[in-house]
């Protein structure tokens, strides 16, 4: 994993309070992720592969969206609460996270 400089600012991150309900979802989405291969070693049918990946998406993305909440809820608003190039380099970054969501 790439360590950034939001890693070594922060001794804890806004999803720390939820790690263990991130950790429980993950969990479960490799669980699917599993299930998708198997049913395409099992050559199941199409539509039925597709209907999985798409609940594996939205899974994914559900995630994402909580992960972000929490990165603006705490990482973005303790620095916009200490102003200058942090907060803009904060801001910078989640707005680059988001356009990355949304490709």
């Amino acid at each position: 994993m790439i360590e950034t400089v939001a890693d070594a600012d922060h001794a804890h991150h806004g999803y720390i309070t939820d790690k263990d309900k991130y950790l429980n979802r993950l969990r479960r989405i490799e669980g699917q992720a599993r299930g998708i291969h198997k049913m395409v070693e099992d050559e199941k049918y199409c539509i039925d592969i597709l209907t999985q990946i798409s609940a594996l998406t939205s899974a994914l993305e559900a995630v994402a969206v909580g992960l972000l909440d929490d990165h603006l809820r705490h990482c973005v608003v303790d620095a916009a609460r200490l102003g200058g190039a942090e907060a803009d380099a904060k801001i910078t970054e989640a707005t680059q996270a988001i356009a990355r969501l949304v490709r």
